[in-house]
């Protein structure tokens, strides 16, 4: 395609996909063994497994039953070096590493929903367009990414180009600068068909905004959820179940709907053994359902 359009192939002669049909199009049989119930793909932030590495953390994953992941940028890059060693690893880092990670992936049998990796203003434009060469290297379908709001306008053409989606995360800072209201995301998706959402519903209920009606709304433009629960005035993050995040109605939602849109648990409440509390937010999204 030369219009930098992802395809339409919405019902009809000669029509086409909606985005979130792209989406699960673009990502076809990657899903098909992933931990799910009817109509809810359930998957892990990687960020949840922090405080181990990733072989570890692919470990943990296995060993609660988690079959889909969102990679954590800071599982694959080095920690706590200078900002310019930074941009000179993402600048010139060979690809064969990525390719390297995929096949672990491969032999866990989880699959890449996407690949979290946050352009941020003082983001290079190599180290735009490279993030894009590492998810494709990864194998992920799309890219999610805590980026500022200014940003946004130097990673749409980029996306484009590249024909890969790229979900805004949202923070519950009110800040110009940060996405955290439904207006700030809104605006975000009128940079181009290539910028889409990255729904956090436990910050997206800090900030006071309505997760459900969102969802209902923009979900053909919601490329994977965050699941936390969070109380509402910037409150802190709780085990599940003990916040004001709308996860039950939310889950029951995508179930509905049977919306293709990966559900990623995102262990952030102070707790004990990551993977023990991952474990417990996945059985506590499955009876939800069961209910």
């Amino acid at each position: 395609m030369e219009t930098g359009q992802p395809p339409d192939l919405r019902a009809g002669a000669g029509a086409a996909l909606t985005r979130r049909t792209f989406v699960v199009t673009a990502a076809a049989g990657i899903f098909a063994a992933c931990s799910k119930a009817p109509g809810v793909t359930f998957g892990v932030q990687s960020y949840s497994f922090r405080d181990r590495p990733l072989d570890d953390a692919i470990a943990g994953m296995q060993k609660v039953g988690l079959k889909s992941c969102e990679l954590w940028q800071s599982h694959i890059e080095p920690r706590n070096i200078p900002r310019d060693k930074m941009r000179r690893w993402r600048e010139t880092i060979e690809l064969d590493m990525f390719h390297r990670v995929r096949e672990k992936f491969a032999r866990a049998s989880i699959a890449l929903s996407a690949y979290n990796i946050s352009f941020k203003d003082d983001y290079s434009d190599i180290e735009i367009e490279r993030g894009f060469e590492m998810a494709k290297a990864l194998g992920a379908p799309v890219i999610t990414s805590s980026s500022n709001v200014k940003t946004v306008t130097r990673i749409a053409p980029v996306a484009a180009r590249q024909k890969m989606l790229v979900g805004m995360h949202n923070h519950s800072q009110i800040d110009p600068n940060e996405f955290a209201s439904a207006q700030s995301l809104t605006e975000a998706l009128r940079q181009g068909p290539f910028i889409a959402i990255n729904l956090d519903i436990g910050h997206f209920t800090a900030a006071n905004e309505d997760a459900v009606a969102f969802l209902r709304q923009h979900h053909d433009r919601i490329v994977t959820l965050h699941l936390k629960d969070r109380k509402r005035d910037q409150g802190p993050n709780v085990p599940f179940g003990e916040g004001d995040t709308p996860i039950i109605p939310v889950l029951k939602l995508l179930q509905a709907n049977d919306w293709g849109i990966p559900a990623n648990i995102e262990y952030e409440y102070e707790g004990g053994d990551s993977v023990e509390e991952v474990g417990k937010c996945l059985d506590y999204c499955r009876r939800a359902l069961e209910a």
